[in-house]
């Protein structure tokens, strides 16, 4: 019988193939290091608004890793040149990659042409988090943000991404949206990059 129940040898480490297998990392190992991450930043800032940023920068850092990851392995190294096109590829591939589905909705704002949101009704980095009443409207969700924002501006569309909780009727708790706002400051950025 040709290769059944046989497991090839290989001489030397590096010549095995890597394992797409499953990319998944458990849920509760996620939210001991996420809240462990919360905890320290909590130590080292005096009010919530430093927190939100502190958690915002990190996501960043994440945001512009998963960026160049998903160009390299999904696209070919090309990346996105259209504004709906990224916060299509945001909503769609970014979020399946890191919380295992595509976000629940992708809008665009009503009050200003340039805002657009991503909501989720039940964020993953809120999902095990309970808030103390001293901390107000503290929201976790700011380290989310802080990847959208990492993922844009390494694409080219600089933004101000925030997160912010969206009661819902019949809910207990609110939903997280993601607003993410191209200003005029974008505007002129994507000017220079394209005539330069």
């Amino acid at each position: 019988m040709i290769g059944v129940g046989k497991i090839k040898q290989y001489s030397n480490v590096l010549d095995k193939p890597l394992s797409k297998g499953k990319q998944e990392v458990s849920s509760s190992a996620f939210a001991f290091l996420f809240s462990e991450l919360v905890q320290y930043n909590q130590t080292q800032v005096d009010n919530i608004a430093e927190l939100e940023r502190r958690l915002e920068d990190a996501g960043y850092a994440v945001g512009a890793r998963v960026l160049e990851l998903l160009c390299h392995r999904d696209k070919g190294n090309r990346r996105e040149t259209r504004l709906l096109g990224i916060l299509s590829f945001v909503h769609s591939t970014v979020w399946k990659v890191l919380f295992g589905k595509v976000a629940d909705s992708l809008e665009k704002g009503t009050e200003h042409e340039d805002e657009y949101m991503i909501s989720e009704k039940e964020l993953l980095v809120n999902r095990f988090i309970s808030i103390p009443k001293d901390m107000g409207t503290f929201n976790c969700g700011a380290f989310v943000a802080g990847i959208v924002r990492g993922v844009l501006d390494g694409a080219g569309f600089p933004a101000v991404v925030t997160a912010h909780f969206v009661p819902m009727e019949g809910q207990h708790r609110p939903r997280t949206t993601i607003l993410i706002k191209f200003g005029e400051e974008g505007d002129v950025l994507l000017s220079l990059l394209f005539t330069a």
